[in-house]
């Protein structure tokens, strides 16, 4: 939802990390405190363990565990980034409403959204509601019924960001919550390799820690992830607020819940919350 990306881009991104060797996962893994088997078989990409991960987000993205409901929000949250929506806030002025409108469009040619289509490429990369506005926001909620942008929304949040960051989680040699805390970052920040991205993120805490695949410690290159996260969150005001790492991920952490395996009890923003299951 962070920076604006062209949809090659985007795409360019996905492949690469794709692309990464299986030998990289392994690399260095008899070191770590985990083994291939073991990232295996608790990845966040299991359904049961995906499920977690999007409650754990909506907590933080909505207050709300019930991230099904969200496909009909959008507002603008007053982050320069023009409307914020769905389920993982794609934004209008960052390439990744277009992107999901477009493949939208692809999938339901005619749709209620398509017609906006010229507006979100004009103010894409602005905070700009031009050709948009409320009757913008009123067909969102409409087609957010539609199963067919239900799905749109699915894959395009799995393409962008769920799929890259458990992938180069697994990479890493991350069990299941370092898998998230990758997802999570890349949601807010985005993906990309400038420093307040999530690429950039990585990097400043691969210059603190160690990866499991690299021989490092899980939890101690976790930590570090973490706290470089909340370097690059305290610089903007919209994100200042670090309690979905304090009293979210942090917790799992301090847990060694290195699994994300239920109970699970957080706090985001003062709110508590819990998957007992």
């Amino acid at each position: 939802m962070r920076p604006a990306l062209h949809r090659t881009a985007r795409t360019a991104l996905a492949v690469l990390l794709t692309a990464i060797p299986l030998t990289a996962v392994t690399a260095g893994v008899g070191h770590a405190s985990t083994d291939t088997a073991a990232v295996a078989a608790v990845g966040l990409d299991d359904a049961k363990k995906k499920e977690i991960a999007m409650e754990l987000v909506s907590s933080a993205e909505n207050s709300s565990l019930d991230w099904k409901a969200q496909y009909k929000y959008i507002e603008d949250i007053k982050d320069g980034r023009g409307y914020t929506a769905g389920i993982v806030g794609f934004c209008s002025g960052t390439g990744d409403m277009l992107d999901l409108v477009e493949h939208y469009t692809d999938l339901k040619p005619g749709n209620i959204l398509a017609k906006y289509l010229p507006a979100l490429r004009k103010v894409n990369g602005t905070e700009s509601h031009s050709g948009l506005g409320s009757a913008f926001t009123k067909d969102w909620a409409t087609a957010a019924k539609d199963s067919v942008f239900q799905k749109a929304q699915n894959d395009e949040r799995d393409r962008v960001y769920f799929n890259p960051a458990v992938k180069q989680a697994k990479a890493d040699g991350l069990r299941a919550l370092g898998q998230f805390a990758y997802y999570d970052a890349i949601v807010m920040h985005g993906p990309g390799d400038s420093s307040d991205s999530f690429g950039g993120i990585r990097k400043a805490a691969m210059k603190k820690a160690k990866t499991p695949a690299q021989g490092g410690d899980e939890a101690a290159y976790l930590k570090a992830f973490l706290d470089a996260r909340k370097v690059i969150m305290k610089q903007e005001e919209a994100h200042a607020d670090t309690s979905r790492v304090d009293t979210e991920q942090l917790v799992f952490l301090n847990a060694k819940n290195f699994d994300l395996n239920p109970p699970l009890k957080w706090k985001v923003y003062g709110d508590p919350y819990q998957i007992l299951s």
